[in-house]
This record gives structure tokens, C-alpha cells and sequence, in this order.
């Protein structure tokens, strides 16, 4: 699988591993988001499944990320901008809101309507979308919400002119 892209201003893997001071484990190298220190992002981390779309959690070297699988099939970054309005599609999966953006190889899926916002990134050919956002929800429930995603059948219409 090739590695899912560094989360921040360029592109470089995300699985750059960096070697501990034991030697026998390795770190994730992913950029913190920019209100990664945000109280609320401490309370999505602690609630983290061990394991997403049967990948182990492994450690990274940013606070409030987290990554899942040897290389990372799953990274996760608490406290990235909060989505406005956006013609992307969003889905709800157990009551969390994500706008979900397709890339090649890598998914985004970014909460919407929580400040701060959680992204995740994933491959959707190693690891199911609905797997990785049914896993997650709980954890990211945690930041409470404060809008929905609205579709088309949810817009008020236009007055006629008649």
C-alpha cells in the first residue's frame, strides 16, 4: 500500500518512522492540527479504540494524533479547521456528521458541526470507510455538536415570484 500523505502543508508519507530512545518501537511522524490543544481534543483521545478496521494503535509524535497499522492505515488528527458550509459530500454515521473528500490514494473524513474538528485519513481500498467511521464515532462524539449536514430535501425553497 503506498503511505497515506503527511497531514499538513506538503506531501511526504505519513509513516515516517522515527526511532525511540529504546530502539524496538517506532513513532508516527504527523503534523499536529493547528487547535491541537484544545481541552475538548484530551477527551476524543482518551476514548480511541486499541484497534480500527482490525489495525493496532500505534504511538505518534504530535499531540492529539493518532495512527492505526504498521504502515499507518488510519490517521487521525484532533482540532484541524472546522468545516462550513460545503457542496462535499457529508454522511452521518451513528449520529457524527463527516464531510468526506476522496483523494488518490487517501481518504478525508472531517467531523462536522464539532469544534474542534476531528480528520481522518484512510485508504478506502485497505480499510472500509464505514468501518473506520463506525469505530471512531464513539471517541469523536465526545466534542458535542452544534450543526448537522443538510441536503437538498432539507432546503427551504425558493419563494416563486407569482
Amino acid at each position: 500500500m503506498p503511505a497515506l500523505p503527511r497531514v499538513g502543508t506538503r506531501l511526504v508519507p505519513a509513516a515516517v518512522l522515527l526511532v525511540s530512545l529504546s530502539g524496538c518501537a517506532s513513532a508516527v511522524d504527523v503534523d499536529p492540527a493547528g487547535d491541537a490543544a484544545n481541552a475538548r481534543c484530551a477527551d476524543v483521545m482518551i476514548a480511541l479504540p486499541p484497534t480500527v478496521a482490525d489495525n493496532d494503535q500505534r504511538e505518534t509524535n504530535s499531540q492529539a494524533t493518532s495512527a492505526w497499522g504498521d504502515p499507518s492505515k488510519v490517521v487521525l488528527r484532533c482540532g484541524v479547521t472546522v468545516p462550513g458550509p460545503t457542496t462535499d459530500p457529508c454522511v452521518t454515521v451513528n449520529d457524527v456528521d463527516w464531510v468526506v473528500r476522496e483523494g488518490d490514494p487517501a481518504w478525508t473524513a472531517t467531523t462536522y458541526g464539532r469544534d474542534p474538528a476531528v480528520e481522518v485519513l484512510f485508504d478506502p481500498d485497505e480499510v472500509a470507510s464505514s468501518t473506520v467511521l463506525v469505530e471512531l464515532g464513539d471517541a469523536v462524539s465526545r466534542i458535542g455538536q452544534t450543526r448537522a449536514c443538510v441536503g437538498l430535501s432539507d432546503a427551504t425553497p425558493v419563494p416563486s415570484g407569482g
